[in-house]
Formats: structure tokens, sequence, C-alpha cells
């Protein structure tokens, strides 16, 4: 069963635990419903629900279903979006056009920051991040999640962004923003499919409850700001990052050929790089988004203590 909180649906397992404050972790729904083949998806996003209940922390995995913004979707409700064909991707902007028009929709990284806040959740695992495009001085190309997370107070830890962004421009669109970004035990920021995308970022953690009192060092100073952890994947799990440079200098170069522009890149550069990896970009995908659920429930865990 659930409740609704306005126009949100939040589950009944997850407003009691939020009420009693136990330990609760947002999943966004891109993963499984844009992000993944069947039926890898949906293995992927039961799986992130039951490492969290091994933690002794309630899931709750955001999406859209039949219009309705729901927090906490059930097992039955995951399946069904996993499998439907046509779902839309849903960024914050989208919310009152679906809800209106009653369809499903897979949650982006700033439309389920913003469900998570509304249900009170304060620690939210996904894979990736969206940040700043090649060529976005001329076709102003960047991720929603950025000026969503600039006013959404959630700990959101990620593997960076995908190694087709321009990862410099994202960090200094972060600091323009207020955006605290942190590394889980790094100075480094990674790429997303790599461990080290080359760039450094001023702080790092190497604890859950570091993390934690730093979150509360941000609400009892009443700021707005989402906090960035950065949790690289393994050394022993990242794409080679001279085969990753390799890939994606042929990427571009065929992207350019081919004349694909605009919201037609990024995915025809991600296809590119599972094809060239023969699938294991997309392991890789899996890695990354396993180790930061498993970070999750220990950060949400310590913020309860």
């Amino acid at each position: 069963m659930s409740t609704s909180v306005a126009a949100v649906q939040v589950s009944d397992e997850v407003r009691e635990a939020v009420r009693e404050g136990r330990p609760v972790v947002a999943l966004e729904s891109t993963i499984f419903t844009h992000g993944l083949p069947r039926p890898r998806n949906l293995e992927v996003a039961l799986e992130a629900e039951e490492t969290l209940r091994a933690q002794g922390v309630v899931p709750a995995t955001i999406g859209v279903f039949e219009g309705r913004p729901t927090v906490g979707l059930s097992t039955q409700e995951i399946t069904e979006l996993s499998g439907a064909d046509g779902i839309v991707k849903v960024s914050l902007r989208d919310l009152p056009v679906v809800t209106t028009l009653g369809v499903h929709g897979g949650t982006t990284v700033a439309a389920t920051a913003f469900l998570a806040h509304r249900a009170g959740i304060k620690v939210f695992s996904t894979g990736g991040l969206g940040g700043v495009h090649h060529g976005a001085s001329e076709t102003f190309d960047e991720s929603a999640d950025m000026t969503t997370l600039a006013h959404t107070p959630v700990l959101v830890i990620s593997a960076g962004v995908k190694s087709i962004l321009d990862v410099a421009a994202t960090l200094e669109r972060f600091e323009t923003l207020n955006i605290p970004v942190l590394g889980y035990g790094t100075t480094r920021y990674p790429g997303f499919y790599v461990t080290d995308s080359g760039h450094e970022i001023g702080y790092s953690v190497s604890t859950a409850e570091e993390t934690a009192r730093i979150l509360a060092a941000r609400d009892a100073l009443g700021l707005p700001q989402a906090v960035l952890l950065a949790n690289p994947v393994p050394q022993d799990k990242q794409l080679p990052p001279e085969e990753l440079d390799a890939i994606l200098a042929r990427a571009w170069d065929q992207a350019e050929k081919a004349g694909i522009t605009g919201n037609d890149t990024t995915p025809f550069l991600l296809d590119h790089i599972r094809r060239d990896t023969q699938g294991r970009s997309l392991q890789v995908n899996i890695d990354v988004y396993r180790g930061n659920v498993a970070l999750g429930g220990r950060i949400a865990t310590a913020l309860t203590r």
C-alpha cells in the first residue's frame, strides 16, 4: 500500500521508515528503463533492493507508474517498468506532463533527487551524473541534473560523469552552483568507466560516518544544495583508460561523419562504447551501481546513529 504526499505516491514502508528515522536509500529507475538491456535490467534493479535490505536499509526505488510519481515502487511495478516499451525518460520538467498524461516513466537523477527529497529521504545512490556536454558553449547542452541538485539537499552517490561529457566544465559548473564534490577515498574525480578522469577534486572522505557528519553540518547551516559523493569504480573493474580514449576518439569521428548532433549524440556514443567493448562497458555500469548502492546503505545507516 502507499500514501500520497500531494501529487507524490510514497509507499507505506518508505513513509514509516522515514517517520521512524530508519535508514532509507533512494534509487532511480532510468537504469532499468533505459540504461540496461533486458532481462539484466530487472535483475540489477531487484538486486539493488536486496543489497539494501541485507544491510537493514529500506530501498526506495523511484519512478512514474501510470502517471503517478512513486517513491518506493513495488516489485510488481519495477517488473512492469523493466519490461514495458516506450517508457518516457522523465526529468524534473517532465513530471507534471507525464502525471497528466498518465504514462509510465523512468526518472533521471534530477527527478529522482527531487522526489526523494519530497519524501524526506536524504541518501540517493545512482550510477553516473549528467553534466556539461562538449560544445555546450555553442549548443547550451547541459544536464538539468546540475541545476536541480543546486537546490535539492540530498546526498548523491555516483561514479562521476561519463567520459563522453566535458568533465572539466562539469566540475566548474558544480563550483558555480555551490555544489560540493567529495571523493570517497580519493581526490581524483572518477570518470564512470574509469577510476580517474584526470581531474582533481578538493575534498576526500574515508568513511560513511565522516560523510554523514558533513551532511549534518550542511543541514545545520540551512544550505539548500546537494552533496555529491564520487565513488570510483575499483581499478580492477574499470575499462582500461587508454582503450576508452581510443574508443571515444573513434566514436566522435563516426558521429561527426554520420552527422549525429544534439540529443542523438549521447546514445550514439554510449552504443558505440558498448559495441566496441563487446559489452564490457555494461558490466562496468553494473559494478559501478552495485558499489554505489552498498555505500549508500552504509551512509544512510550512519545518518541514523
